[in-house]
């Protein structure tokens, strides 16, 4: 392996990575209220669009990192969908004036 497709793989683990603790935040909380889905939607079109690029330029590093990450935010978006019931601003009963 030559020493740029080294860094690709490198930066794009580091990326990468720099997911997990938001993921792992978002499971153990059973909350993702704080995150944007427009914005997590967003990043994740572009994310495909990055992957897709990859695979016609051919560049392993790229695609790993993409695909990974790919699932990193579906993982994310998926607990934004099913925990949403749980982060009401509902005002409860014993709470109202």
């Amino acid at each position: 392996m030559d020493t740029t497709t080294l860094i690709g793989f490198l930066a794009g683990g580091l990326t990468t990575a720099s997911f997990l603790p938001q993921v792992v935040k978002t499971a153990r909380t059973r909350s993702a209220r704080d995150l944007s889905g427009t914005m997590l939607l967003v990043f994740l079109a572009g994310l495909a669009l990055w992957t897709w690029y990859g695979v016609q330029v051919g560049s392993a590093p790229i695609i790993a990192a993409n695909v990974i990450t790919i699932g990193l935010v579906g993982a994310i978006l998926v607990m934004k969908v099913k925990f949403r019931d749980r982060e009401c601003d509902c005002v409860l009963e014993h709470d109202a004036p």
